[in-house]
């Protein structure tokens, strides 16, 4: 589905003639890209790093999780292998990184959002040429900015790549309820740290079972988080690879002020009132689904829910049995054999 909308779009000088001395250098050619551009759209100015071989003008969109965290957060041994074959494009969303702007909270939407990511694929063609094409990956909240964008236009992509995705926040707070409880007890049954998995059922009886809150859901979002700790310390999940993010090239105070701000604009709207579940079967493009087996924060139940729903004839839903909520850093060579061998397929 295509929605039509105008997009003013102004590339910073700097940021624009930076680019264009890389471009241009012997050490920058398109097959060993380092550059990074601005994209301004609606009140936002974005930066988008975009590093690897784009020798083909073949170029990785990259929708990283929060709402709130890091385009270069998913840099690490399986995303240096992915640029060696195409490039990469990390992108600090609107309120996230290093991203700033001048806006209302009453104008942040998931819609507002996913028009950015069509204006960074304006950007693009613009420097590159209209003969880019692009591929796009979100993991966590960018499995529902990714189909936010999709269901714009997602002509401009030649397929789709969820990574452990939230598509419907809608109904997590329910099945974070109905995955500890399976959880918790498979871990029990086999003695794996019992009084954690038994502090898990009493957590679960003083949340609220039939309403979601805001501050409920919290406390099982951060649950989740220490139990695939647990997990991993049981064996059951891979040791976790540190990504390499060089926290020189952020500023802290604006990455913390980002994180925090867009948060709070976008919780009320996300939390037990978004999903794209019924919308799925719109999105017909090539599509790949991505999944550790023991995710905790977006549980596996939404991987076999994505596969299920969405349009496309062609389609793969790949579980990582090492792997939580991070293939990426658990199983990193495995996960950029998936992410190569589909774009080969698709490109």
């Amino acid at each position: 589905m295509k929605q039509s909308f105008t997009i003013t779009i102004k590339i910073m000088f700097l940021a624009f003639a930076t680019l264009f001395f890389n471009a241009c250098s012997n050490d920058h050619t398109l097959s060993n890209l380092d550059a990074t551009v601005f994209v301004r759209h609606k009140g936002a100015d974005m930066p988008a790093y975009i590093k690897g071989n784009a020798e083909e003008k073949l170029f990785l969109i990259t929708l990283h999780g929060g709402p709130g965290g890091l385009g270069l957060g998913f840099r690490g041994n399986a995303f240096k292998q992915i640029e060696q074959n195409l490039g990469v494009v990390y992108f600090d969303q609107r309120g996230s990184g290093l991203s700033q702007g001048n806006y209302s909270e009453d104008e942040v939407t998931i819609d507002l959002m996913a028009e950015d990511v069509l204006a960074l694929v304006k950007v693009i063609k613009r420097i590159y040429g209209e003969d880019s094409r692009f591929f796009l990956l979100g993991h966590s909240w960018g499995g529902a900015l990714g189909p936010a964008t999709l269901l714009q236009n997602q002509s401009e992509f030649l397929g789709w790549i969820n990574v452990d995705g939230s598509h419907n926040p809608k109904d997590l707070y329910f099945e974070y309820i109905r995955n500890f409880e399976r959880v918790a007890a498979a871990q029990i049954e086999l003695g794996n740290s019992v009084p954690f998995w038994e502090s898990v059922y009493d957590e679960l009886d003083t949340v609220d079972q039939n309403l979601v809150t805001l501050d409920d859901f919290n406390r099982l979002n951060r649950l989740a988080f220490d139990a695939e700790a647990y997990l991993n310390d049981d064996g059951l999940i891979n040791n976790e690879e540190t990504g390499n993010v060089n926290t020189s090239d952020y500023n802290v105070l604006t990455f913390l002020w980002n994180l925090l701000k867009i948060q709070s604009i976008l919780d009320d709207d996300i939390i037990g009132q978004l999903s794209f579940t019924d919308r799925l079967s719109e999105i017909s493009i090539p599509s790949l689904i991505l999944w550790g087996r023991y995710d905790m924060v977006v549980p596996e139940f939404y991987a076999q829910e994505a596969y299920d729903n969405l349009g496309s004839s062609e389609k793969r839903l790949v579980f990582f049995e090492r792997s939580g909520h991070s293939p990426i850093f658990t199983e990193p060579n495995l996960f950029a054999d998936e992410v190569i061998q589909f774009i080969n397929q698709n490109k």
